[in-house]
């Protein structure tokens, strides 16, 4: 996959940003933070799309807000979009990162590869910075 435009990426919370211990936040996922970083970065909407509520869903974003994203939106299709019954709860995105997807969560290494096609440049370093040194442009 090679996506030019813009997307819409809804991304789970427990089990896919940070390791699962619902109903507390579990640790943060290695490179989860880097990464969402870096699409946001590159253009890219992000949406908090988690299965949270109430107060367990404030200490999410704010977790969140606390290593360095804010959403575009939470569990909505857009800002300013109100749930009610004649609306789907299913949210609108173009790629969905979740924990239970066939196979699992990828490593955020990967995800990032996948949705940009986007080789990290190893040899252009000296010193081993590691593999995911490419994410901090």
């Amino acid at each position: 996959m090679n996506f030019q435009d813009k997307l819409v990426i809804a991304i789970d919370f427990d089990g896919t940003i940070v390791e699962d211990a619902y109903p507390k936040v579990g640790k943060a996922r290695i490179f989860a933070f880097e990464t969402m970083k870096r699409l946001q970065a590159d253009g890219h909407r992000l949406i908090l799309w988690t299965y949270r509520s109430g107060s367990k869903l404030e200490e999410a974003v704010t977790f969140c807000k606390d290593n360095g994203i804010t959403f575009y939106a939470v569990n909505q299709s857009f800002p300013e979009e109100k749930y009610d019954n004649s609306v789907s709860r299913k949210i609108y995105a173009d790629i969905y990162i979740d924990d239970r997807n066939i196979g699992g969560i990828l490593g955020w290494g990967e995800v990032y590869h996948l949705i940009t096609n986007e080789e990290p440049n190893i040899k252009a370093t000296k010193q081993k910075k590691g593999f995911f040194s490419f994410l901090k442009r």
